[in-house]
């Protein structure tokens, strides 16, 4: 908790990708700057967590945790074999998500999962993914093309953590071609979309610890869930 003259302080994962600034070509830890000006806009302090030399005592100065979007999740993390479309995988992060979600949880540590985030969680507490959505609803606006997010629109369970923040009906920007397959026991599907897919989920037993497989940070003037999340950890 932090005091009344404090901003809570809300970590977020990071990509580490090879990147071009300047003159210089490195890998590098890297963020869209939408989560950073979605967290500021609600009232937070955004510290960037690198997926490297994990470290759970991090979370000790923390209010609060975002698992950001990215990647496809490696499916050797749910012990499934690679679909011809599951590509550009990134093991190492897998892992350091995977640690800080179960440490956060045991913190109970108001945590939101975003897009791939929503995966981690959901492969993290024993559940799986559909590879390759398309394969699953015949369609693929869930990522009409490359670097074009496409639009979504979910109904919310009445009664849940989810519509108290969104009302009955939510959504925004997607971009995703993988989702929940099999829900891991301790979640809760709260949303789908017209087609089915999970897109949003809540841990049981925890006061806030929710996941949505849209991008609520892609759309600045509904910061509803960063909202609820810097509220929770004040």
């Amino acid at each position: 908790m932090v005091s009344n003259d404090s901003r809570p302080r809300i970590g977020i994962t990071t990509y580490l990708e090879p990147a071009t600034w300047g003159i210089w070509q490195r890998e590098a830890a890297l963020l869209p700057k939408v989560y950073l000006d979605a967290v500021v806009a609600a009232g937070g302090v955004p510290l960037l967590l690198p997926p490297v030399g994990t470290d759970t005592t991090i979370l000790d100065v923390l209010d609060g945790l975002v698992i950001a979007g990215g990647c496809d999740v490696d499916p050797a993390s749910y012990q499934a074999s690679a679909h011809p479309e599951t590509v550009d995988t990134r093991p190492g992060r897998d892992e350091h998500e995977r640690v800080l979600i179960e440490a956060a949880l045991d913190r109970d540590l108001p945590l939101l999962a975003i897009c791939r985030g929503l995966q981690m969680l959901n492969v993290t507490l024993g559940g799986t993914l559909h590879q390759h959505l398309p394969d699953v609803v015949a369609h693929d606006e869930h990522r009409p093309s490359p670097a074009v997010f496409g639009t979504t629109e979910v109904k919310v369970e009445p009664g849940t953590l989810t519509a108290r923040i969104l009302g009955d009906h939510a959504g925004g920007s997607c971009y995703h071609h993988q989702a929940i397959d099999v829900v891991a026991p301790a979640l809760k599907v709260t949303a789908r979309a017209g087609d089915g897919t999970v897109e949003a989920a809540e841990v049981r037993g925890h006061d806030f610890a929710l996941g949505v497989q849209w991008h609520p940070e892609e759309t600045p003037d509904d910061l509803r869930l960063f909202t609820a999340l810097i509220r929770s950890a004040t």
